[in-house]
């Protein structure tokens, strides 16, 4: 049997954009399941057999016949995924919001099944629009749904607590009325539940405080499902809320699994901001920690909070060792492959690591075989617009990190653009692009959006003459952000450093008059995009992509660093 050594796991275990992990065991395996809102395709997975070293799998809901993100609003989409495992067969249960500006959340949830991680998943089962978060409860051949209760009537607070509807899995249906549940004195709003049962007890996880810095994975038990609950008398299984020095921030939304040799593990989700309770550009990763049980029978973790390393499982090890260089972020570059890789597009198809927005890659206008070795885009529509974009991007997995592109594009107007985006939603990017000024000229430069403000750097953009294939890249570095261009004579750089924190969930967050605008919940990607305006699909081809990391997130690094203008030249 494999014994405990010096080996540890790194924190966060999946870095970058990846919130909400919903955590299942299948033998030997184990499968995360994460959040992926306006991203197709839908609901990231990946795949482990040592907890510590993690492969990515792509996305679950990879066409529109499991899935539908037209007109999908910032942040909006698949939220919370539950994936459990019963009967030989992958249940996999996310919604689809399409609405939760001013009071209202339309949030329709689906179920679908699969014998294989990899599938074929089934059709999706519609189950309810009552609330989101749901997650499935399998306690022999009886199984439940529980969800939050969204409330949208004024001065409701938004939520009427969590409820249990019994499921059919024969029948693959809901069955009779939803139950209430009953939760302590006091609880306030609760989401993300997750049901277990260990001895006669149940035990209920959920995610208290908010999505932010005051967010916490909380528990309660009960001898019935439905309860009445009461909460762990020592408070938070783990949070961040009370200490803002902590390098992991946010932690919150759990979720349970045990090893073979009885080791329970905590799958969580954490934020790693810059300075002080500051920006995260990297949205909200996943990260795990070790859980004992007290003698009374509670859920324990070692502190409470969240760690950068803790105790690797007795697992054998299933992957590269963990790093010896003593960095703290060694999770960036070990766990998932997602920090250092050059991509030839010499395959059918994307690979796991890229996303596209709000539609899938559908050969229409994302190609990988019209020109071989290339990745050929037809451009899209308006960062505005919900619909049609040409967008293939990458989760930023790490604070200091690089991504670049080589490129060919010929512009024959004002309204053709194609080039490379750190981007965050429809109203936070900066793009370096190719396109033509007004007498047809092919010309570089950057534009930039903040909040729905649009700036364009003309005074700065560089002409092309007739040359159409160049290198692109950009570097972030804490909180700057610059971009560089190579057209035969080595990198040479473009405009005026800008703020990262622009691409951060924080700043993506808008209000007026206390009602929600726009969320944050997604992180910052890099990618490849292309517009056309005229609607007719001017393709830009794009070869040998290729993402790393370049460091650190010390203090060192950070005082370095100058805080920037947002988008100070464009």
């Amino acid at each position: 049997m494999p014994q405990h050594t010096s080996r540890v796991v790194r924190n966060p275990i999946l870095p970058g954009s990846h919130p909400d992990p919903s955590l299942v065991r299948v033998g030997d395996d184990y499968y995360l399941a994460t959040s992926t809102f306006e991203w197709f395709p839908g609901v990231r997975l990946h795949h482990s057999r040592d907890l510590a070293h993690w492969r990515p799998l792509g996305g679950a809901l990879d066409g529109t016949r499991l899935l539908d993100l037209t007109g999908c609003p910032d942040s909006g989409g698949v939220w919370a995924p539950n994936l459990t495992h019963v009967d030989g067969l992958f249940h996999l249960v996310y919604s689809n919001v399409s609405t939760y500006a001013e009071g209202f959340t339309d949030s329709p949830n689906h179920l679908i099944t699969a014998p294989s991680i990899d599938g074929p998943w089934s059709d999706p089962v519609p189950l309810h629009a009552r609330g989101f978060d749901a997650s499935l409860f399998h306690d022999g051949a009886e199984s439940r749904l529980l969800n939050l209760v969204h409330d949208w009537r004024p001065g409701h607070g938004g939520s009427a607590g969590l409820e249990a509807t019994r499921y059919d899995r024969s029948s693959r249906r809901l069955v009779g009325d939803p139950e209430p549940v009953v939760l302590p004195p006091q609880a306030g709003w609760i989401e993300g539940p997750n049901l277990y049962r260990r001895g006669e007890w149940y035990y209920l996880l959920t995610a208290d405080g908010g999505t932010g810095y005051e967010h916490q994975v909380t528990v309660a038990r009960s001898r019935r499902l439905t309860g009445p609950y009461e909460r762990d008398p020592a408070g938070p299984l783990i949070t961040a809320r009370h200490d803002p020095g902590l390098p992991l921030q946010k932690a919150g939304h759990g979720s349970l699994v045990e090893t073979p040799a009885g080791e329970w593990y905590l799958a969580y989700l954490v934020a790693r901001p810059h300075g002080r309770r500051g920006p995260c550009v990297l949205g909200r990763e996943t990260a795990l920690a070790p859980v004992t049980w007290t003698s009374e029978g509670w859920p324990r973790t070692p502190t409470g909070a969240p760690a950068l390393a803790i105790p690797a499982p007795a697992l054998s090890p299933a992957g590269p060792p963990p790093p010896e260089n003593g960095d703290e972020h060694a999770g960036d570059t070990g766990n998932t492959g997602d920090a250092g890789d050059t991509e030839g597009f010499d395959a059918p198809a994307l690979g796991p690591h890229w996303s596209t927005l709000r539609r899938p890659a559908t050969p229409d206008w994302c190609t990988l075989t019209e020109r071989p070795s290339h990745l050929r885009l037809r451009g899209g529509r308006s960062p505005q617009s919900l619909t049609g974009p040409s967008l293939v991007a990458r989760r930023v997995t790490s604070p200091h990190c690089t991504f670049e592109a080589t490129m060919e594009f010929r512009p024959h107007g004002f309204q053709h653009l194609a080039g490379i985006t750190a981007y965050y939603n429809s109203r936070n990017w900066y793009f370096l692009h190719v396109t033509a000024d007004d007498r047809g000229q092919a010309v570089l430069r950057v534009a930039a959006c903040d909040r729905g403000s649009l700036t364009v750097d003309e005074a700065g953009q560089e002409p092309l003459g007739d040359l159409t294939r160049l290198r692109l890249g950009l570097d972030f570095a804490g909180r700057r952000l610059t971009f560089r261009h190579d057209t035969g004579g080595g990198w040479r750089s473009i405009g005026s450093p800008l703020d990262t924190a622009v691409l951060s969930d924080e700043h993506a967050e808008e209000f007026v008059d206390g009602r929600i605008r726009s969320l944050g919940f997604t992180g910052a990607f890099a990618g490849l995009w292309v517009w056309d305006l005229e609607g007719r699909g001017r393709p830009a081809d794009f070869d040998e992509a290729v993402f790393r990391s370049t460091g650190t997130d010390d203090e060192a690094a950070e005082a370095s660093v100058r805080e920037p203008s947002r988008a100070a030249s464009v």
